[in-house]
């Protein structure tokens, strides 16, 4: 079970970590003020979704790591550490400080400043889960490096 639980939580993570950060470079670049309102709005509303599946992919991961250290499992491990912390420390409170700022009308220069910091680390994020993706891909030999 953990087997299948590790992967589809993974790809959850991933997807709404990107749908979150597409939703928001769209809305601010093509879309209405009040469109931005309502995206920052509900962004922390998917945490009920991106939390448990961040949990489930860690604790899966640890699981399955059965102990051990070295190669692809340890980068990993040090990923999930840093997109943990990049998530606790940066993004969480930046998309509750937006939703605040949107729901209030204030699009001011902290308002946009927050936001720049939340889609750089948002991309990090996105990086570090894909190349979590992609070693755990490499792992079950369903894709190899390149020669």
């Amino acid at each position: 079970m953990i087997k299948i639980i590790h992967p589809v939580a993974g790809a959850v993570a991933l997807v709404t970590v990107t749908i979150f950060w597409l939703s928001t470079a769209l809305s601010e670049l093509f879309a209405s003020e009040a469109t931005v309102v309502v995206v920052k709005t509900a962004i922390p509303w998917g945490f009920l979704l991106l939390v448990p599946a961040l949990a489930a992919v860690g604790g899966s991961g640890f699981t399955l790591s059965k102990g051990r250290r070295g190669g692809l499992v340890e980068a990993k491990a040090k990923r999930m550490l840093m997109i943990a912390a990049n998530g606790i420390l940066v993004l969480i409170p930046a998309a509750l400080f937006l939703a605040h700022k949107a729901g209030n009308g204030e699009l001011d220069a902290a308002f946009y400043t927050v936001q720049a910091v939340e889609l750089l680390a948002g991309a990090a994020n996105i990086t570090l889960l894909g190349f979590n993706m992609r070693d755990g891909l490499r792992m079950k030999g369903r894709f190899r490096r390149q020669a």
